[in-house]
């Protein structure tokens, strides 16, 4: 990315604020970001493993999600959903080898990317950056061991709303979801290894009991500590 790029500025101010890049000196990001190159992916657009398997990705705006198809079935399981800040593919970036999951821009995404390569020198040579990534990367860790506990133990209606407490953000007294609250329950399901049509129930369970509102695509939550003994936290 060039100096004289007018976005330029803003992209280090946004990067600084992220889990990746929180603490970074600004030479280190400046180094950095002179092997990046800014992209778009429109809503909708599918990336496969065979296209990133050699290209590292930042997001700067913008959701989307990873996920794995059954090809026989065409049952899907999303593994992540990806917001600012966030990287991929870090399994490839981890072991040089092709990745099967499909990208979604869920939005309209504005992006960085680099080779896998320059990506691998960052772990060898930046200190402050390899800092970051390791808990990074545990986090990512932790959430695909909960996503198998829960397909494991619970049912769908427990891994919904565990998944819902995931994303609960807490301002004042309203509890509201962030990033997946507008989500279609079609997507909702396959988050959590389930159906639209079961899903649609338990919401409207969740909704009966008073634990979640859910209007118009807008997810939130109406009584915290009731969802929190619901999904057996």
């Amino acid at each position: 990315m060039i100096k004289n790029s007018p976005y330029y500025h803003q992209t280090i101010k946004v990067l600084q604020s992220t889990t990746l890049f929180n603490g970074v000196d600004k030479e280190t990001m400046e180094e950095i970001l002179s092997h990046f190159a800014p992209t778009t992916l429109p809503k909708k657009t599918l990336l496969y493993s065979s296209q990133t398997k050699n290209l590292f990705y930042i997001i700067l705006k913008g959701r989307v999600k990873l996920s794995q198809i059954n090809p026989e079935t065409g049952r899907e399981y999303i593994i992540f959903i990806l917001e600012l800040g966030d990287a991929f593919d870090i399994i490839s970036l981890l072991d040089g080898e092709e990745h099967e999951v499909i990208i979604e821009a869920i939005d309209d995404v504005q992006l960085l990317k680099t080779s896998m390569a320059t990506a691998r020198n960052w772990l060898k040579n930046h200190p402050n950056f390899n800092k970051n990534f390791l808990p990074y990367l545990g986090n990512r860790m932790r959430i695909l061991e909960n996503s198998a506990t829960d397909l494991a133990l619970y049912d769908t209606i427990t891994r919904l709303a565990r998944l819902i407490l995931q994303y609960v953000k807490h301002d004042k007294k309203d509890y509201s979801v962030k990033l997946i609250n507008d989500l279609s329950h079609e997507v909702l399901s396959q988050m959590i290894g389930s159906v639209r049509k079961v899903v649609n129930l338990n919401i409207g369970e969740l909704r009966k009991e008073g634990l979640i509102d859910s209007v118009r695509g807008s997810l939130s939550v109406k009584n915290l500590e009731a969802l929190i003994e619901r999904a057996k936290l």
